[in-house]
C-alpha cells in the first residue's frame, strides 16, 4: 500500500507475537504499517537495515539494560528524519528511576522530546506493560546544512507629541539670575605703591622694616644675589647680607614679610 509505513518492532525476550506488536502500535496511535520483528536483540550490534529506513521503532524490554546506548544510536541510524522511537518496559518497584535513564539514553542517540507514556492500560495476552518512552528523531539528516535568518533591525521609534507640553528654559530665570555680576571693589593699599595713611592690613609695619634695613625698592620688588644664598634665609647669609634678618625667599620675586614679622619671639 502507498501510505503503509514501515515499523520495526525489537525485544530483548525471546518471542515477540505480532499480535502484541499490533496491539501496542494501535494503541499508540500507529496504524496502517508493516512491521518488522527482531527478538533477542541485545546480542546484536547492528540491524540488518539500511540507514533512515523504517518510519518507527518499538522497543519492548523485560530488563533494565536493554535498550543499551549502542542499539539506541541504531534506532537513531535506521529511523527516517522525524521518525518515533518507543521503549516500552515490563518492571515493577523504582520505575521513577528506570524512567529517567532510558529518558536519558535516547536524549544522547540524538532524540528529542523525550516523554514518559502510560502503558499499564494496555493489555497483552502474554504480558504487561508498565510505562513507555516516546521520543522523537529530528527532522534534519546528519551533514545536512541550512541557511540562518538573520533578525530584521528594528529601528527606534520616537513618536513626538505635538500637544506635549514643553516648558521654557528662560522661565526658569529670575530677575536677580539676569543681572550682571559686581565684581569686589579694591580699596586700601591693595590699590597704591606704598601703604596708605591709615594702613591697617600691615603693610606699614612691612615697608617700616625694610626701610631700617635699608633695603631700596628694587631689592624688594626683585631681589638678586651675587652669592646665591641670600634667599635661602640668615643661617646662609654673610655677615654683610642686605637681606639679613628678612626670611627665605626665591630670587627674583618680590621679598614678603608675614604679618606677625614685627611681633615679639616671646
Amino acid at each position: 500500500m502507498v501510505n503503509q509505513k514501515t515499523v520495526l518492532a525489537v525485544t530483548d525476550d525471546v518471542v515477540l507475537p505480532v499480535s502484541s506488536v499490533l496491539t501496542v502500535m494501535e494503541q499508540l496511535g500507529k496504524e496502517r504499517f508493516d512491521p518488522l520483528i527482531i527478538t533477542q536483540a541485545s546480542t546484536i550490534n547492528q540491524f540488518p537495515l539500511d540507514s533512515s529506513s523504517v518510519d518507527a521503532v518499538l522497543a519492548i524490554s523485560k530488563t533494565s539494560d536493554f535498550p543499551s546506548d549502542k542499539i539506541c544510536g541504531e534506532f537513531s541510524r535506521i529511523l527516517k528524519p522525524g521518525g518515533t522511537v518507543f521503549v516500552c518496559k515490563n518492571l515493577e518497584g523504582q520505575l521513577e528511576d528506570m524512567q529517567q535513564t532510558i529518558q536519558k539514553r535516547v536524549t544522547l542517540a540524538g532524540f528529542l522530546e523525550p516523554q514518559c507514556v502510560d502503558l499499564k492500560s494496555i493489555k497483552l495476552s502474554t504480558f504487561s506493560l508498565s510505562f513507555g518512552i516516546k521520543a522523537k528523531k529530528p527532522s534534519w539528516k546528519i551533514g545536512s546544512s541550512f541557511a540562518l535568518k538573520k533578525p530584521a533591525k528594528v529601528l527606534l521609534k520616537v513618536n513626538l507629541d505635538d500637544d506635549l507640553d514643553l516648558i521654557d528654559e528662560d522661565s526658569l530665570l529670575t530677575e536677580e539670575d539676569l543681572k550682571k555680576p559686581q565684581l569686589p571693589v579694591a580699596s586700601g593699599c591693595a590699590t597704591t605703591k606704598k601703604a596708605c595713611k591709615n594702613c591697617v592690613c600691615g603693610r606699614a609695619e612691612i615697608e617700616e622694616k625694610a626701610v631700617k634695613l635699608g633695603l631700596t625698592d628694587d631689592q624688594i620688588e626683585n631681589p638678586q644675589s651675587a652669592c646665591g644664598s641670600c634667599g635661602l634665609g640668615d643661617a646662609f647669609r654673610c655677615g654683610t647680607c642686605p637681606y639679613k634678618g628678612l626670611p627665605a625667599f626665591k630670587l627674583g620675586e618680590k621679598v614678603t614679610l608675614s604679618r606677625n614679622f614685627l611681633e615679639a619671639d616671646i
